[in-house]
């Protein structure tokens, strides 16, 4: 868990980020949103010491990081920058490995780490490994990026406009990608952004910041809902409100088991289209509107058929909120 109390960077009579304080729970992801200049960036550096605070404290897991040196609290938290920042002359095997070789890791380790992460984020470890940065695409570039801030097993990553540089289709693959790390690690990250939709899709929790204070923090839906703030409604976009509350939600959370006739739900019907349980009920709804459906069969991850989602049922959930 990290614990921010009352944090504070001054340069000269100027506070960028002025006395925050908040809490990011263990094996969360905390999305930390707002404009150019609003003191995210800089709260973000704050934790692993790139910048020195003027007051305030930072706790990890208890413990004050202003309490160890500032090099050896960086080498046990992951950091991801925009642009990935490799090394140019080191292969993608050698980036990776950066920090587990600082830290006195055996060979033999370092190399099963390597092959772990290059697999785990869909690089082939005979075809990677031995590549240069420049050899390798933006997406692919970042997901070795991401690799190296993962590579000593730290317990905390932050990434700072991650995904920023890439494209929608390359973007939208990095966000599923973090989402599968954290469940695959119990990793507690705190992600900065500029993008709303990328705070909502990925935060558990998205703190708003403005000139340098923190205007709320909480739940996405409960942004939407009741937002703090006149600044919070405007970013948070109340025009469309009722969209944005349909993307929370996940197609497997409201599907029904029973399906509409009061028996198990073994396949697609006519009028019916196939979906997966994760998919947002707002992507459903562009699904079944698209093809004229009235009712789409929920697929668990293995394919097998989990319920029934019926457009009634999505608007309805819109309403309610």
């Amino acid at each position: 868990m990290i614990r921010i109390e009352q944090l504070t960077k001054r340069y000269g009579a100027t506070s960028v980020v002025d006395e925050v304080s908040l809490v990011v729970e263990r094996d969360s992801i905390m999305a930390i949103v707002g404009t150019s200049g609003s003191g995210k960036s800089t709260l973000l550096r704050m934790i692993n010491r790139l910048v020195e605070p003027s007051s305030g404290r930072v706790l990890l897991n208890g413990r004050d990081t202003g309490a160890e040196p500032a090099h050896l609290l960086r080498r046990r938290i992951g950091y991801v920058i925009q642009g990935n920042g490799l090394f140019p002359h080191r292969t993608v095997a050698e980036n990776i490995a950066t920090v587990p070789r600082l830290l006195g890791w055996e060979e033999k380790r370092i190399g099963a780490r390597v092959a772990e992460l290059l697999t785990l984020l869909q690089l082939e470890t005979g075809v990677y490994a031995h590549k240069y940065p420049h050899e390798l695409s933006g997406g692919q570039q970042q997901r070795v990026g991401v690799a190296r801030a993962l590579a000593a097993e730290p317990s905390v990553l932050l990434m700072d406009e991650p995904f920023g540089a890439l494209d929608p289709i390359i973007r939208a693959k990095a966000q599923e990608d973090l989402r599968h790390i954290r469940r695959r690690f119990g990793i507690t990250i705190v992600l900065v952004t500029h993008d709303i939709e990328e705070a909502f899709r990925l935060g558990d929790r998205v703190a708003v910041m403005s000139r340098g204070h923190l205007l709320q923090c909480d739940r996405p839906a409960a942004l939407l809902t009741r937002p703090a703030d006149p600044f919070v409604t405007q970013l948070t976009g109340a025009a469309d409100r009722a969209l944005r509350l349909l993307s929370l939600t996940r197609a497997g959370d409201l599907a029904d088991p029973a399906g509409s006739g009061g028996e198990a739900v073994a396949h697609a019907g006519a009028g019916e289209v196939s979906v997966a349980a994760d998919a947002s009920l707002r992507d459903v709804l562009a699904d079944l509107m698209w093809q004229n459906a009235d009712a789409a069969v929920v697929l668990d991850a293995g394919g097998r058929p989990c319920g029934r989602l019926t457009v009634a049922a999505i608007l309805a959930q819109g309403r309610a909120r």
